[in-house]
């Protein structure tokens, strides 16, 4: 794919792309000082979900990563919204600290059903109320749809293979919020004021991160850390701008190709 001219700003995925739970992506501190320093606005987009956004900024700060609250773009906010402007009470399929980014919307006789990465809702008895809510006729919001993320002791089932047993028992279509949605990619552009042709985004994931940018506008940067196995890049149809052994490398990149 051709790059094109004239970027101003800059996507980064997290978890797989900076760092994988509490270890940094070598050298990946540096390069992001270094990207800051360039004429390009960064904004940081995640569909981290098992944590809520204050709890994913300590874990960055603590990490050594320069990163602002306000810097992240986060599916879960994007999930807060839709639940606010709709006037719903969602049962929440999310982690305890997750809830966090919930607090104050009401919770009670739920007309809606949330769900994100919830390893501790994803039993039996929780599912079956969900999908009983969903057979009365409540939303289901999927904050994402990833098929697996990536742990220290390896990959490890997202929650979009729950989102579709929830889809396939109710006969119900969830909305989903999250990466790979065009929408989600255009927000996070709004926020900083740029078109998708003035952009890129870097992720781990060849068809959430890139594919998804890609569709929506953006130019996309693979980079083989996190979750990427080899070949993700020829399992898209629409390809990457570039692949690159990691965070580090996809910086250089940007600056010698792209600024």
């Amino acid at each position: 794919m051709a790059v094109r001219a004239g970027l101003r700003a800059v996507l980064i995925d997290l978890s797989g792309t900076l760092h994988i739970e509490d270890n940094i992506i070598p050298g990946a501190v540096e390069a992001l000082e270094r990207l800051r320093a360039a004429p390009v606005k960064l904004k940081f987009v995640t569909n981290t979900t098992k944590e809520s956004t204050s709890t994913l900024h300590q874990r960055l700060q603590r990490l050594g990563f320069d990163i602002g609250v306000h810097d992240i773009f986060s599916s879960l906010t994007a999930a807060r919204n839709v639940v606010t402007e709709g006037g719903l009470r969602p049962m929440l399929l999310l982690q305890e600290d997750a809830r966090k980014d919930f607090e104050g919307i009401p919770t009670d006789s739920p007309n809606s059903v949330v769900v994100g990465l919830s390893p501790d809702s994803f039993n039996y008895a929780t599912l079956n109320l969900a999908f009983r809510l969903l057979l009365d006729d409540a939303k289901l919001i999927a904050i994402h749809k990833a098929r697996y993320y990536k742990r220290l002791d390896g990959l490890a089932l997202g929650p979009g293979p729950f989102v579709e047993a929830l889809e396939y028992a109710s006969g119900t279509k969830a909305s989903v919020l999250g990466k790979p949605e065009k929408a989600f990619f255009l927000e996070a552009l709004k926020s900083l004021g740029c078109r998708p042709d003035e952009a890129v985004m870097i992720g781990d994931d060849a068809r959430d991160d890139v594919e998804g940018a890609v569709a929506a506008g953006l130019q996309g940067i693979l980079v083989k850390t996190g979750k990427y196995r080899q070949g993700d890049e020829d399992r898209i149809q629409l390809k990457a701008t570039a692949v690159c052994r990691d965070f580090p490398e996809a910086v250089e990149h940007i600056f010698s190709k792209m600024l």
